[in-house]
């Protein structure tokens, strides 16, 4: 009963933690690893390194290029001018039907260079104002014959697109983006100062590919995500499975016999001459197209499996792999989907190419230069989707390794205090107040004298037992014949009337007493009048 209980809440936290995370790429601060797990992934990491450099190091052309000085058809230097004058002109052809155009170009040095150009759907056409590059083959620099009209200028635009690009990527990524900008680059000075030298000089293209494929993992990766153990399982993953594609696309191209000379390639071979091997390139754009699909599946797998076990240390290795295997894939069919369209969209113009052609879909699917891009995309997909099981199991070994702190949760909610209900304040009730205790003041602004009690009066009243009120009945329990109702909250009980005078009779008070004139209490005219000797009885005056 216990094991069924763990399961389902094993299974649980496994799919809350797989909806919850998405498709995200990013790495969070990773916590120190511990001695085990740094001697797991360092046994794994390392032979990997070391067969990287050396083979950087066999295949970089430490000599110079093979290559290098020879001659190339077509011009080498290139000058800039702009189209001043397009007129139309005869081709010189002895009347025939092609039409052309003479361009006038003026060359950055103020010199003028007119140029026939044929009017042809496979030739550009050009206006004044369009700002062109000329080719130089050397000759006469005043002959107009030494140079050749080749293509426009489009540096301000690509560098304007290309600030764009790193502008939305910087307000974006912030800092993040800063090290993807930087990553970039590093992939633009491998692919420059390696990759095309190695090639140029006559190594064998697939194991220059795959060593220059490495190295802008090593590279990109550590320096976009930090050096860590989940950088390091998703390095791993992608090194292992651009192997399985350089395996697979070297044994399909031998099966399908796939020579890798399309028109562009004879056309490099004949000037670099033979000692390129054509099908090296075809196997070698394949891993290099695949480098950053597999960088996305693997570093999001990794980036999975590390939450799971975050989320619940108490999953196992086997736990880890399935949770993370239901997130690799929703990944991996999106993914896939990206590379065919991406390998489509690059070869369209072919694609309509053997289309128009009139050909049957067999003899379309299976011509050398089409039967190279399927190789190239169900290869690549190939690899993309062995990638989601290898790096899974590569990080559910080694987080599993791992020790973890308990999950970082979000603080609960502290509900608003309630506001107080407002206190209900009894009505304050009227006190009689004694005569012979307020201020004499009050007399003397009405005119009237303010009233006294002789002393023997005053001990007398204050001797007196003071009048009980009589007792209000207690409340009853309630009963089957009589409840009383509660009063309401905020009310107070009900008071009985004030008692009224009789109908016909006013209440009123009565006259004040007339004092002796000895009083000092006494107006003025009244204090001639002897005060009664002691002794004396005097009325007494009604009390009020």
């Amino acid at each position: 009963m216990e094991n069924g209980t763990r399961g389902e809440s094993e299974a649980g936290t496994s799919q809350d933690v797989v909806m919850s995370h998405g498709h995200g790429h990013g790495h969070e601060p990773a916590a120190p690893a511990s001695a085990r797990v740094r001697r797991l992934v360092v046994g794994l990491l390392l032979p990997l390194v070391a067969l990287t450099v050396v083979g950087a190091a066999l295949l970089y052309p430490w000599g110079g290029h093979a290559a290098a000085g020879k001659p190339v058809d077509g011009p080498t230097v290139t000058e800039h001018g702009v189209v001043t004058k397009v007129v139309a002109s005869d081709c010189g052809g002895g009347g025939g039907a092609k039409q052309c155009e003479a361009i006038t170009v003026q060359l950055d040095n103020r010199q003028n260079i007119t140029e026939p150009m044929p009017v042809e759907p496979s030739t550009p056409r050009f206006t004044v104002g369009d700002k062109v590059v000329l080719g130089y083959n050397g000759g006469d620099p005043n002959d107009p014959a030494s140079y050749q009209l080749l293509d426009f200028q489009r540096g301000f635009p690509l560098a304007l697109l290309g600030v764009l690009f790193a502008a939305a990527v910087l307000i974006l990524g912030r800092m993040q983006g800063l090290k993807a900008l930087g990553a970039l680059v590093l992939t633009f000075v491998v692919i420059v100062l390696f990759v095309l030298p190695a090639m140029i000089a006559g190594k064998d293209p697939l194991s220059v590919g795959i060593v220059g494929a490495a190295l802008i993992m090593f590279l990109v990766l550590y320096l976009t995500h930090g050096l860590s153990a989940r950088t390091s399982t998703a390095v791993v993953g992608t090194l292992v499975s651009l192997g399985l594609i350089g395996v697979l696309g070297w044994l399909f191209s031998v099966v399908a016999d796939l020579t890798g000379l399309d028109e562009d390639t004879a056309n490099l071979i004949t000037v670099l001459g033979h000692g390129i091997d054509a099908r090296g390139l075809l196997l070698a754009g394949i891993v290099i197209g695949s480098v950053g699909v597999l960088d996305d599946v693997t570093v999001t797998q990794t980036s999975a499996v590390w939450e799971l076990r975050r989320a619940n240390p108490k999953l196992g290795w086997r736990e880890l792999y399935a949770a993370g295997l239901r997130i690799g894939r929703d990944h991996m069919s999106s993914s896939v989907n990206t590379l065919v369209m991406a390998y489509a969209g690059a070869g369209l113009p072919l694609l309509l190419a053997y289309s128009a052609s009139g050909r049957g879909l067999t003899d379309l699917l299976t011509a050398e230069t089409v039967a190279q891009e399927i190789v190239r995309t169900l290869v690549g997909s190939i690899g993309l989707v062995a990638s989601v099981p290898i790096t899974t199991v590569l990080a559910a070994l080694i987080a599993r390794q791992e020790k973890v702190g308990p999950p970082e949760v979000d603080p609960p909610e502290v509900p608003a205090p309630e506001a107080p209900e407002p206190e209900t304040v009894a009505p304050v009730r009227r006190k009689r107040v004694n005569p012979d205790d307020m201020p004499t003041e009050r007399f003397e602004a009405v005119g009237r004298p303010r009233p006294q009690r002789p002393p023997e009066d005053r001990q007398q009243a204050t001797d007196a037992p003071r009048r009980q009120r009589p007792e209000r009945p207690r409340r009853q329990p309630p009963s089957e014949q009589h409840t009383q109702v509660a009063p309401r909250r905020g009310q107070l009980p009900s008071t009985p009337p004030r008692r009224q005078p009789p109908p016909g009779q006013a209440r009123r008070l009565p006259p004040p007493p007339e004092l002796p004139g000895g009083h000092p209490s006494a107006p003025p005219e009244l204090r001639s009048r002897p005060y009664p000797p002691p002794g004396a009885s005097a009325e007494e005056p009604p009390r009020h």
